[in-house]
């Protein structure tokens, strides 16, 4: 009877990059840990990348609000909870991904590859969050810790104005140029009752509408409505 090989068995002739852990700051002592991080499930069966991608989002937001309270001494919740949202975005996540240069560390299959999985900016927030939930299994809160301060705190000093509630901010731009509000609708709810996802929708005509994401539908209508206030702005200093 042939022997079963382990999940990650195939992956052992392709050893991650020593450079990864020295960006990250930690030496693992599970390197299997970080392999399973940034192994896509496009490879292989792999339920440790979307519990990792959980855990990291957990530890991600813990640090961020620790860091958004001490920056911020003053300021009351609504402020700082402001603050905290734009810093755990996940286009966020995905700008920290491609400073650390993630997406060549990932392993995909060639299918997502040739669709330009590495550089799709939905995979590389999923997988820094992954990333960061291997730093805390391995090396526990300090390990996260030091990796997500060396990171976040040049994008929490980029804060030098309270940031603007993006659904607010897009309903602004239309009324100043005459436009309906901007139109929200759900393209889809996935994973576990528990634990969802949502993608909304958010539309103004004459323009093509932009996605979002979130853990609640008010999350997504948010990443939604800053994603087409993105693409507005740059098409207008175009």
């Amino acid at each position: 009877m042939a022997l079963r090989r382990p999940l990650f068995a195939a992956f052992r002739l392709y050893p991650v990059s020593l450079a990864l852990p020295a960006v990250l700051d930690h030496h693992f002592a599970r390197p299997e840990l970080l392999e399973q991080a940034l192994t896509h499930p496009s490879v292989a069966a792999n339920p440790a990348y979307e519990r990792m991608e959980f855990l990291g989002d957990r530890v991600l937001s813990l640090i961020v609000a620790e860091m958004v309270y001490r920056a911020y001494p003053t300021e009351p919740e609504g402020s700082l909870a402001r603050r905290f949202n734009a810093l755990v975005r996940w286009e966020t996540l995905a700008r920290v991904a491609e400073t650390i240069d993630l997406g060549q560390y990932l392993r995909i299959s060639r299918g997502e590859a040739g669709q330009g999985g590495r550089g799709n900016r939905s995979l590389l927030a999923d997988a820094c969050e992954a990333v960061i939930g291997a730093l805390f299994l391995d090396g526990g809160i300090e390990a996260a810790r030091r990796f997500i301060e060396r990171q976040w705190s040049p994008l929490l000093a980029e804060q030098v104005d309270l940031p603007q509630d993006a659904k607010s901010s897009l309903q602004e731009w239309a009324q100043g140029r005459s436009l309906p509000l901007p139109s929200y609708r759900l393209i889809a709810s996935q994973g576990p009752a528990h634990e969802p996802v949502f993608e909304m929708e958010v539309s103004l005509p004459g323009h093509p509408p932009a996605q979002g994401r979130g853990r609640s539908r008010q999350a997504a209508e948010s990443e939604a409505a800053a994603a087409l206030l993105e693409r507005l702005r740059n098409k207008n200093r175009g």
